[in-house]
């Protein structure tokens, strides 16, 4: 592991505390069963009625794949390289009783089988963590049964440009659309290096690896909002904050 991906790896795992540090809170919050955003579900809800098994990249908490289960699928496996979230989240998994195991690992390499998955869903802030985007598609097609479908939520490659100012959304003049990669000091990445991928790249990496796509939207909700209620113009319906695709494996 080079120096780069183990500070990240150091940052990530200090966010993750959080993870135990409000476990009954996030306990609670996933036995309600709503972590899926109404888009998501749009989507998603005649994937899941097929009761498909279900690879989560960078699955964090883990509220989504209790979620997923909920709505349908009939196994989730949760990988992530944080040891401290992916141990919360199997000991959630287990008191709640549904079918996810969790791996630690760093994507985009994985430990699984080919073809593990009739549905590779991720986001949310994950491909932010990608230093080979194609590297990561590649496994993506190789973790997917042919027929199989990938579903990505995340934040749109527009969002590091848009300043937090509550008067009116402005463009910080230290970021740039085709940076390859910035420091966020804002939680949860704690001074982090994130890696930075235009809609054009993530399109065509997933291409590449032989997706067909069906769907790509784009959204002016952001998929996370702090929990101290800051409320940025940026996010208030004129900008792009979040997209969601969904591409098949032929």
């Amino acid at each position: 592991m080079d120096a780069e991906v183990a500070a990240n790896r150091v940052a990530w795992e200090t966010a993750s505390q959080k993870h135990v540090n409000e476990y009954d809170d996030l306990l609670a919050e996933a036995a309600r069963h709503d972590s899926l955003r109404p888009w998501e579900l749009a989507l998603l809800e005649p994937v899941l009625a097929e009761a498909p098994t279900v690879v989560h990249l960078q699955s964090g908490h883990g509220l989504d794949d209790v979620d997923l289960i909920a709505k349908g699928a009939r196994k989730v496996i949760g990988v992530d390289y944080s040891t401290t979230a992916a141990g919360a989240a199997q000991r959630r998994a287990r008191e709640l009783g549904v079918d996810v195991q969790y791996v630690v690992a760093e994507v985009p390499t994985t430990p699984l089988a080919e073809h593990a998955a009739d549905l590779v869903y991720t986001g949310k802030g994950a491909l932010i963590w990608m230093r080979d985007l194609q590297a990561w598609a590649d496994e993506v097609a190789r973790l997917l049964k042919p027929g199989g479908l990938l579903y990505v939520y995340e934040a749109h490659p527009a969002v590091p440009l848009w300043s937090w100012d509550e008067d009116e959304p402005r463009i910080r003049p230290d970021r740039s659309y085709f940076a390859t990669s910035h420091i966020n000091d804002s939680f949860p990445a704690n001074g982090a290096q994130e890696w930075q991928w235009s809609l054009g790249e993530i399109v065509t990496a997933i291409v590449r690896a032989g997706l067909s796509f069906a769907v790509l939207e784009e959204h002016a909700e952001p998929f996370w909002r702090p929990a101290d209620g800051h409320d940025a113009a940026a996010w208030r319906g004129r900008l792009p904050n979040s997209f969601a695709l969904l591409a098949r494996k032929s």
